[in-house]
C-alpha cells in the first residue's frame, strides 16, 4: 500500500490542491492541505453505487483523483489526503472508525478512514466525511466552530470517541479511538460497502463538495446547499440535470451519466429526500 506520494506525484497534488509545495510542517500548513483538498476533490460513492471497481490502495486514489478526474469517498480522500501529509513531513497514523457507531455498535467499525497527524498535539484531520468541517481540530474532548458550523468531539463508550457532525451531515457521527489502526478491518469493511446488498452506498447515490461558505451535494434526487442561512433543497428531474450538476459544480467525469440516473430513479425516496 502506497503510504507517502512520491516527489512527483507530490508536486501534481500540490498544484491541484492550490498549497505550495515546500513548507514546514506545522499546523497552519496542516490546514491549508485539508482545506485545499476538500475544495480540490468531490466526496464520492459512484463506484459502490454503481458496482464499478474500486481499491482501498491511496496510490489507486491517486489515479483515480488526479488523472480521472473523479473523487472518493472516506478510504479514498482520507487515504491520498494522508499519504500526501506524510510526503509533506506529518506524522500520520490511518485510524479505524465507525460511522453511525453510536446507532448501528460495532458492526459498523472499519467503514470510516480517519486520520491522527502529530505535531505539538494530536489533531484529528478529516477530508473524508463529505460535509464535515474543512479544518484539523485537537484530538481531544471539545466543542468547535467553523464559520456557520457547530460540531466537536465527545467520549462515547468504552474507550471511544465520538466526532459529532455539523447539524446539516448527512452523517451525524463517526466513532473512533485515538491509538487504533485495523488496516485489515477497513479493508473487510470497504469489500463489504462495496458488494453486499445491505450497504448503504449500494442504496444511495450521493456526492458533496465544499466551496467558499457552502457545501454542495446531491443525494439521490435531491440537490442540497448548506451556507450560514441554512439548508436549502432542489429536486433533480432528469439525467441532463444530473449531467450538468456532476460535470459542473461537482466537477466529475463520469463515463455514463445516463445508467447512474437510471438507478438513481428506481430507488425508493429516502429519509434524506
Amino acid at each position: 500500500m502506497l503510504t507517502e506520494l512520491t516527489p512527483e506525484q507530490m508536486d501534481r497534488y500540490c498544484a491541484r490542491i492550490g498549497v505550495p509545495r515546500e513548507g514546514a510542517p506545522d499546523v497552519e500548513r496542516l490546514a491549508a492541505f485539508q482545506r485545499g483538498h476538500v475544495h480540490a476533490f468531490t466526496w464520492e460513492v459512484l463506484d459502490a453505487f454503481m458496482g464499478w471497481p474500486n481499491a482501498i490502495d491511496p496510490a489507486a486514489a491517486f489515479d483515480k483523483m488526479i488523472d480521472g478526474r473523479r473523487g472518493g469517498w472516506c478510504y479514498e480522500m482520507n487515504g491520498l489526503l494522508g499519504a500526501a501529509l506524510s510526503a509533506a513531513g506529518y506524522r500520520v497514523t490511518r485510524l479505524c472508525g465507525g460511522v453511525n457507531r453510536a446507532a448501528l455498535g460495532d458492526l459498523v467499525v472499519g467503514n470510516h478512514l480517519t486520520l491522527r497527524v502529530d505535531l505539538d498535539r494530536p489533531w484529528l484531520v478529516d477530508g473524508g466525511l463529505g460535509d464535515a468541517p474543512a479544518r484539523p481540530i485537537p484530538l481531544a474532548i471539545g466543542d468547535h466552530s467553523e464559520d456557520y458550523h457547530d460540531f466537536g468531539i465527545e467520549a462515547a463508550d468504552d474507550g471511544w470517541l465520538r466526532f459529532r457532525n455539523q447539524r446539516f451531515g448527512a452523517a451525524p457521527s463517526f466513532d473512533f479511538k485515538a491509538d487504533y489502526a485495523d488496516e485489515p478491518q477497513l479493508a473487510a469493511q470497504q469489500a463489504w460497502l462495496m458488494a453486499d446488498k445491505g450497504s448503504p452506498f449500494r442504496n444511495n447515490f450521493v456526492v458533496m463538495r465544499h466551496f467558499d461558505g457552502r457545501i454542495e451535494s446531491i443525494v439521490n434526487r435531491t440537490r442540497r446547499t448548506v451556507t450560514a442561512s441554512g439548508m436549502s433543497t432542489e429536486a433533480m428531474t432528469s439525467a441532463d440535470d444530473l449531467a450538468a450538476a456532476l460535470g459542473g459544480v461537482f466537477g466529475l467525469d463520469v463515463p455514463d451519466v445516463a445508467a447512474v440516473w437510471a438507478k438513481v430513479e428506481a430507488l425508493p425516496k429516502g429519509e434524506f429526500e
